[in-house]
């Protein structure tokens, strides 16, 4: 970390804390077929679902005009069951997200979209900086949101997971009756709702459900939508944030703190709250050593990478973040994604077995390499998404590399040149 970054870290923490003083205290898959095994053919089964949209209040035109010409992508059963193609420690899955391209692309965003933020944490009191970390993790901000290489037709992967998929099949029904009331509502087309295989879309990939019940309209066109421009997108996101995880208005997420030798890192459960002063009475300081004592915000300590790595104190914003995706891990990218954007510096304390972030030139030189090697990286512009873990996981194994995790980092790069 250079000095000015570590100016900066510094200087956030402070106003942080500032600004909590005295605040409230499988392995095997089974085939297509089996996912089937169950259901009836699919035309019978969009005959006899017909009565659950008409009994939610879609039209009998627009189910037969929607319903009519969807075909049901068989590729999600697949999706839906496959474990984790990469299993990723805290460090790389940070390293990964929290690139040089994201944060530099960031705070391009923030310039451009400043007078949004600023009518969003009017409306909303969430923090613009973790409207820019949901926003650069959700869809690399915007640029995979009409991507057909990651994007697939909603209504045809809801409809088969309604139809053949008999694991959820209540939610994923669900799932299907709200994206048809939003065609109905106008708001969106079958054509332009595009997203994961699970449905999730536009800008920071809402499921229909949030899509009708926490959108907002807020560029005023008379429809709400995650697609076109960030701004019902980011302001619906937003909205869920108060209303379904409670983000509480100008509290910070949390901040990296130090513990002392001896420390009983059985307190590090992410579970239990204390108090800071509590946390400040067992040892526990903020990383560059200021007291916790008087400040009486609740927080739960973490040690995300065990011990001997950075040490984190959680506010309840925190949480707020984690209640759209409950993955403590997608959490703190964000949060920490949000810090780096807005100008602060990376963790001080490093991480245990960890790498050095690649920078975006090192990162594109890898996949410059892999390419010239016949890896296909499915593009050189730094951004690491599958096909790039794809290449460098080919890589590691014809080159004999342990373990070939699909990691793009230090060693990668340095067998890479060697050759």
């Amino acid at each position: 970390m250079t000095a000015e970054e570590g100016t900066s870290a510094s200087l956030g923490r402070r106003t942080l804390l500032a600004g909590l003083l005295g605040a409230a205290g499988t392995a095997f898959l089974p085939s297509i077929a089996s996912a089937q095994s169950a259901a009836q053919p699919f035309p019978a089964w969009v005959a006899k679902f017909k009565a659950r949209a008409q009994a939610r209040g879609i039209s009998d035109e627009v189910y037969d005009r929607v319903m009519s010409r969807v075909v049901p992508d068989k590729s999600v059963y697949a999706a839906d069951k496959a474990q984790p193609e990469f299993q990723e420690e805290v460090w790389q899955y940070l390293n990964r997200r929290v690139s040089d391209w994201r944060i530099e692309t960031g705070r391009k965003k923030a310039v451009e979209y400043a007078s949004l933020f600023t009518r969003i944490e009017e409306a909303f009191g969430v923090d613009r900086r973790i409207m820019l970390g949901y926003w650069g993790m959700e869809s690399a901000f915007g640029e995979v949101v009409e991507n057909p290489k990651h994007m697939k037709p909603v209504l045809n992967s809801l409809s088969a997971l309604a139809w053949g998929e008999p694991r959820r099949r209540k939610y994923w029904e669900t799932e299907l009756l709200n994206a048809l009331v939003i065609v109905q509502r106008g708001w969106g087309t079958p054509e332009e709702m595009v997203g994961s295989w699970a449905g999730a879309m536009g800008h920071t990939q809402w499921m229909p459900e949030v899509w009708l019940n926490m959108g907002v309209d807020f560029d005023g066109n008379g429809r709400i939508s995650p697609f076109g421009k960030p701004d019902d997108a980011l302001a619906g996101t937003a909205n869920y944030l108060v209303k379904r995880g409670k983000y509480r208005r100008g509290e910070p997420w949390g901040f990296e703190a130090k513990i002392p030798a001896g420390f009983d890192t059985n307190l590090a459960d992410n579970k239990t709250w204390r108090g800071l002063d509590a946390w400040g009475a067992r040892g526990v300081t903020t990383v560059d050593g200021t007291s916790l004592s008087g400040y009486d915000a609740e927080a739960r300590l973490w040690l995300p990478g065990g011990s001997g790595g950075p040490a984190l104190l959680l506010l309840p914003n925190f949480y707020a973040v984690r209640s759209y995706n409950p993955s403590s891990s997608y959490a703190l990218a964000v949060c920490h994604l949000g810090d780096r954007v807005g100008g602060e510096g990376a963790f001080v304390t490093p991480w245990p077995g960890g790498e050095r972030t690649l920078t975006l030139a090192e990162i594109q030189e890898i996949q410059v390499r892999l390419t010239r090697g016949g890896f296909d990286t499915g593009g050189t512009d730094g951004r690491v998404g599958q096909d790039t873990m794809r290449a460098v996981r080919a890589f590691q194994q014809q080159a004999g590399l342990s373990p070939a995790d699909g990691y793009p980092g230090v060693k990668v790069l340095n067998a890479l040149r060697s050759r």
